[in-house]
């Protein structure tokens, strides 16, 4: 009888590869672009338009011109080496007018300023985009606006300075009413104190303080300011100020109290139905009719205050929306731990409203940097419209055309994009509901 005992492996197997149409870019490539007829021909469609897009402007772009002193002079340059009739980009207009496409008509030997401010600004932000960062950072954050104000207009430093100090005025007046009058009038009194602190007290204030410890230095006029500057200084402004007064109108709209409810009710649906260009001639051309005669309102200020209006409402909406989206429970568990409004407002509600609004917030902020654009219509001169005109007015270089706007709109790509990224990587930051 042969022998029939049982083989037993005494060691494993080495994997096997996968198949070749299951794994690297031919799984990706069956997956992505070729899982079926119609994804097929559209993935073939899209690959002939790239192609022929490719194409058609790649020699445009390959025929670049970096150094010239005309567009005459391009031109004449692109057809000696290319041939007669070619045609080419000039991007030696960009390589000569890039500082006014940046800082517009600011004086060059005061360049020094708008960038320190950048830098700056950057450091500022940086604790609020970034919590890891020491805290300590805040305090920074909170007194830049006064810094960068000074640097980029100029002048008595004691004017940012007594402004600024209407903020921590205002804050002590609630602290003080607080325990007397209770939340409603703490939260008038930190709005009221402020006004009245800017409107009567800052000016003698400010002109005792420069008459004791005169401290300034050269003032640049508002139509100065064009270009990148006036874009970053109007966009990034409204929307450090635009978030907190949307989350008040939010919390307003979303009140019991009757008069507080319909004054937010009433402010969002005006603002959200008129057209920012209308409120940007109004901030232009009406705003000094209802001031006292005399009164030197600077335009870029006015503009600044329209455009934080305008994203404020947009924004209240949004935050409504992730409001909205909370469940009942949310509220009913604050209540249960007896949190007060206020206190379940800033640790329970508002935090997860936030997260859930972050892809509005941030569309909301791209919508509101692009839109900076807009103020050439009230004779400021944008990066797009306003210095491209200035500069095809040049006889050297009339006739310029395609190259300075593509010049601008991947600059405004890149801050955007990366304002987006942002919030892809904030959002994946705060997923902790499905962990």
């Amino acid at each position: 009888m042969s022998n029939s005992s049982a083989f037993v492996r005494t060691e494993m197997l080495p994997p096997m590869a996968p198949p070749v149409s299951q794994a690297g870019a031919v799984k990706w490539l069956r997956e992505n672009l070729f899982s079926g007829p119609l994804n097929t021909i559209l993935t073939l469609l899209g690959v002939g338009a790239v192609a022929l897009l490719f194409w058609e402007f790649a020699p445009w772009f390959w025929r670049s011109v970096w150094n010239a002193n005309s567009l005459t002079e391009c031109r004449q340059i692109i057809e000696e080496r290319y041939g007669a009739g070619a045609t080419g980009a000039c991007w030696a207009v960009i390589k000569e007018r890039w500082p006014q496409y940046l800082f517009g008509f600011y004086p060059s030997h005061l360049y020094w300023r708008p960038v320190l401010a950048f830098a700056l600004m950057c450091v500022a932000v940086a604790p609020v985009l970034y919590p890891q960062l020491p805290k300590k950072m805040m305090w920074f954050t909170l007194i830049y606006p006064a810094i960068g104000f000074w640097l980029l207009w100029g002048g008595s430093i004691w004017v940012p300075v007594v402004a600024l100090a209407g903020l921590p005025i205002g804050y002590l007046a609630a602290r003080i009413i607080l325990p007397i009058g209770g939340a409603i009038l703490a939260t008038i009194a930190a709005i009221v104190v402020p006004v009245v602190w800017w409107l009567f007290l800052a000016l003698p204030v400010e002109l005792a303080l420069e008459a004791m410890i005169p401290a300034s230095i050269e003032q640049v006029r508002s139509r100065e300011f064009g270009g990148f500057v006036l874009a970053f200084t109007i966009g990034f402004t409204a929307i450090a100020f635009s978030l907190p007064l949307g989350i008040l109108l939010a919390l307003g709209r979303q009140s019991d109290m009757f008069i507080v409810n319909k004054l937010s009710v009433g402010f969002i649906e005006f603002i959200r139905g008129v057209p920012l260009i209308t409120l940007l001639f109004t901030a232009s051309l009406l705003l000094n009719y209802f001031l006292p005669p005399g009164t030197d309102f600077d335009i870029i200020l006015r503009v600044i205050i329209m455009v934080t209006l305008f994203a404020a409402a947009y924004i209240a909406e949004v935050i409504r929306g992730g409001l909205a989206a909370l469940p009942k429970g949310q509220y009913e568990a604050a209540a249960s731990l007896g949190l007060d409004y206020w206190k379940a407002t800033r640790l329970i509600i508002m935090p997860q409203a936030l997260k859930i609004s972050i892809p509005g917030i941030v569309s909301t902020f791209i919508g509101l940097f692009k839109d900076t654009t807009l103020v050439v219509f009230v004779g400021l001169l944008d990066p797009l419209k306003g210095i491209t005109d200035a500069v095809r007015a040049s006889t050297d270089w009339k006739g310029v055309y395609w190259e300075p706007y593509i010049f601008v709109g991947t600059i405004f790509f890149f801050i955007c994009f990366g304002m987006s990224r942002y919030s892809m990587y904030l959002e994946r930051k705060l997923k902790t509901d499905h962990r």
